[in-house]
Order: C-alpha cells, then structure tokens, then sequence
C-alpha cells in the first residue's frame, strides 16, 4: 500500500511540475488534430466521389493515390514532405509539413470510407429522385450524401480518435507535442513518470472524443 501512496504521491508531482509544458504541447496536438480534420474530411468526400466516378482517367489517379496513401507509414509520408520535398526546391516549415503529411494521409481513409457508405445505398433511391425531375447534383447532395454520412459516423469517428493518437508522429520533425514534452522530461529527469503523465491525458483525450463520437452517432442513430 505504500508503494502505491507513493507512486500516487510521485505521479501527482509530476503532474503539477508538468502541467505548463503539457498544456503548451496539448495546445500543438489539438492544432494538428482539428486542422487536419477541417481539411481531410471535404477531401475524403472528393476522393469518394473520384473513386466512384465513371471517368476512368479520374478513377485511376483516385485509386492511385489511395495505395499510396494507405500503403505507405504516416512517419514515412511526413519525413517525405519535410525533408525529402526541400530536395526538390519545395519547402514548408514543421507545422504545414505535419499538416501536408496528415491531411493526404487521412483523406485517403476517410475516402475509401465515404466510398462505402454512398455505394451502401440503394439504387432504388437515385432511380426515384430522377423520376421526380432533381438533378444528379441535387441527388447526390441532398440525398445521397446525408444519408451516407450518418451511415459512416462509426468508421469516422474510430480514425479521429486514431488521428489524436497519430499526432505523436510529429516529434520526427521536432513539433512540441505531447509525446516530445513527455520525452523532453524523461531526458532530463531519468525518469518514465512523465510519460505515464502524457499516457494519462491521451487517454483523457480519446475517451471524451470517444462520448462525443457516441452521442453523435445515438443522436443520427434513427435515420438509418
């Protein structure tokens, strides 16, 4: 029982002692997180449709992209942009390279999602819309996206709660986020605490992402 007093007691310090640097570093996660959703999301949707699209030109390139996207490592796509694009000429600074590098990365996936919920749905509905004189974009946004969007809310919402995970990936390019906070303080300390620390407030991150996934998902549950 002391043991654990006192690692409770340690743990507690750290916390408090941590607590600036943690901010600071939770600060550039939430950044990368939410930009990289704002954008990836309406790319996904591009991607789905370039992927369904009947043009074969358009749907070879989409198709193209995405085995790129998805069969090579996030870390390796943002050690790409950072530090191989500059050998081209083309440089960005961490933050737009980390955003480069996550946005195609999870557009990608959020296609191939998006994909799959609008193929879900039934012919029948697109036969129906044209019979009542709407127009194939009318369809496709009025129709056919609302109801394919409120189909893939569990899919999305397990990669944003990988996305937040993911965001620890940036530390290869020297961002301060979480995960560099907590190893910035294990170097100094000679100490893992800090990262139990930082393990802690990811944990806190991804289940309230995961509740307010949840309630969205309940919310919508009954459309389907």
């Amino acid at each position: 029982m002391d043991n654990i007093a006192n690692f409770i007691t340690e743990l507690s310090k750290y916390f408090i002692t941590l607590m600036p640097q943690v901010l600071d570093g939770l600060i550039e996660t939430l950044k990368l997180f939410i930009v990289t959703l704002v954008l990836s999301l309406p790319l996904g949707i591009i991607v789905a449709i370039g992927r369904l699209s009947k043009n074969k030109i358009i749907n070879k390139i989409t198709n193209l992209y995405i085995t790129i996207m998805r069969g090579t490592p996030l870390l390796l796509q943002i050690v790409f942009v950072f530090f191989g694009l500059p050998l081209l000429g083309i440089v960005f600074d961490r933050f737009t390279a980390a955003i480069i590098a996550f946005t195609l990365n999870y557009a990608a996936y959020f296609g191939e999602i998006f994909r799959a919920g609008i193929a879900s749905i039934d012919e029948g509905q697109y036969e129906g819309a044209e019979v009542l004189g709407l127009s194939k974009k009318d369809i496709f946004f009025r129709i056919i996206l609302p109801q394919a969007l409120k189909r893939v809310i569990p899919p999305v919402g397990n990669e944003v709660i990988t996305l937040v995970k993911d965001t620890a990936l940036v530390y290869i390019i020297g961002i301060d986020e979480l995960l560099k906070v907590g190893k910035n303080a294990v170097n100094r300390d000679a100490n893992l605490m800090p990262l139990i620390v930082i393990g802690i407030v990811y944990i806190i991150l991804t289940w309230t992402l995961s509740k307010i996934m949840n309630n969205i998902e309940n919310k919508y549950s009954y459309y389907r």
